[in-house]
């Protein structure tokens, strides 16, 4: 299992269109094979941070994300486009 986060700060002006895209991109990911978790959030007090929990079956699932073209067009094509600044954590499961 592969676990994630990708934290995301935008432009205030920019907020409805993140939200926008992240739900489409969120609907689309939920969707695709191997995915097991992707919930986006943004940060208490903080409403130009997005924090994005993901979680893949495995590598393949993961490529297999990053391939579909909801990824290229709302992540790639949209969020990073927006983005300030991006940093992804990955994460290791205790139990």
């Amino acid at each position: 299992m592969l676990s994630f986060t990708v934290r995301m700060t935008f432009e205030q002006d920019d907020h409805d269109e993140i939200v926008t895209t992240l739900c489409l991109l969120t609907e689309a990911s939920r969707k695709e094979p191997g995915c097991v978790s992707y919930i986006p959030h943004f940060i208490d007090g903080d409403p130009c941070t997005v924090l994005i929990y993901e979680q893949y079956a495995d590598e393949a699932a993961l490529d297999f994300h990053r391939n579909t073209p909801h990824f290229h067009r709302h992540a790639i094509g949209g969020l990073y486009q927006k983005m300030r600044q991006r940093q992804i954590e990955n994460l290791t499961a205790v139990c």
